[in-house]
């Protein structure tokens, strides 16, 4: 495998994402959509998650395919962000037909930011117009770190942020990853500035430090965060021609990036979840070997895309936690 030409899930032909954040707010939203609907499906193994609409991307489900997939902070708040995205899909027509109507599937999901220190006093929901500028802005580019649901993102010892990464196969097939980190877990090794995802780093993309030159005791770790105020949520992708039934095993297996890279991770405290997305461009051509290969690659490229999250992170005014690019 190797990275796509731009290291980001839209490496995946079709896929655009766009952002949107508010720096007093100290929060955001995140946005993966395409110029025609894709197949989606997730899988949910944190203990605190909260979404909308994940219910219908079962594969014995009506509709097969979204028109978007919409990452914010917020807590339960942000989940009105998938109604700015979705009015502003309807606008241009796109969504479900239902006889003269279009309704726009949008699922998203949130993490808990609330206590980050912005100010948190509106009076009325922010997150509806923030998801609507997030669709905007969809673009091939798009800026990692301190962006859209990662702005306000927080780890156990690092500031954290969006992250992306992406892979071509040999067979030729794409897979990407986007991902916003707030995780209760460590991504670095015990005090050391090593990510935990080092073994699967291409190049330099997260520092080049590699992996750690020895591991810390491993005590049993204590919770630093409490109930709801954590969450990594992300979304793998392939151009790869997937059922939903596919896409969810590659859901289910890109789970292993997010163990391999936050440490701990899927704790009762945290809302993880990973979505999966295929646009269908590419037909498998050998669905036992090509599903395989899907499945390890979207695992290696979430570990990667969580790590780029937290090493790009910026500093702001009123960070409550340092930043890893500032502290060598």
């Amino acid at each position: 495998m190797r990275p796509g030409p731009k290291n980001l899930i839209t490496d995946v032909p079709g896929l655009l994402v766009g952002q949107a954040q508010d720096a007093a707010l100290r929060s955001g939203v995140t946005v993966l959509t395409a110029d025609r609907p894709f197949t989606a499906a997730v899988h949910v193994m944190g203990g605190a998650p909260g979404t909308r609409e994940t219910d219908l991307l079962s594969p014995d489900r009506l509709v097969q395919e979204v028109d978007a997939l919409v990452l914010s902070g917020g807590s339960a708040f942000g989940l009105d962000a998938c109604s700015g995205v979705a009015d502003a899909l309807r606008a241009q027509g796109r969504g479900f037909a239902v006889g003269d109507q279009r309704v726009p599937i949008v699922p998203g999901a949130i993490l808990f930011d609330l206590l980050n220190g912005g100010d948190k006093s509106w009076t009325r929901n922010p997150y509806a117009a923030l998801g609507a500028t997030a669709l905007h802005a969809a673009a091939a580019d798009f800026t990692l770190g301190t962006a859209g649901a990662g702005y306000g993102a927080a780890t156990q010892n690092w500031k954290g942020g969006i992250g992306s990464a992406s892979a071509v196969l040999p067979s030729g097939l794409t897979v990407g990853a986007l991902v916003a980190v707030n995780a209760l877990g460590a991504t670095t090794v015990g005090d050391s500035r090593h990510f935990w995802a080092a073994p699967w780093e291409e190049g330099d993309e997260f520092g080049g430090l590699g992996p750690a030159p020895r591991q810390p005791p491993q005590d049993a770790p204590l919770p630093h965060k409490r109930m709801g105020e954590s969450t990594t949520i992300a979304i793998v992708a392939t151009d790869a021609s997937l059922t939903q039934a596919q896409a969810q095993r590659m859901a289910i297996a890109a789970h292993d990036g997010m163990s391999r890279a936050i440490v701990p991770s899927h704790t009762p405290l945290d809302g993880d979840l990973v979505f999966a997305a295929a646009t269908g461009a590419r037909p498998l051509t050998d669905p036992l070997t090509d599903s395989f290969q899907l499945g390890h690659a979207a695992a290696t490229c979430l570990a990667r895309a969580i790590a780029r999250a937290v090493f790009l992170a910026s500093p702001q005014p009123g960070d409550r936690q340092p930043v890893w690019s500032s502290h060598p």
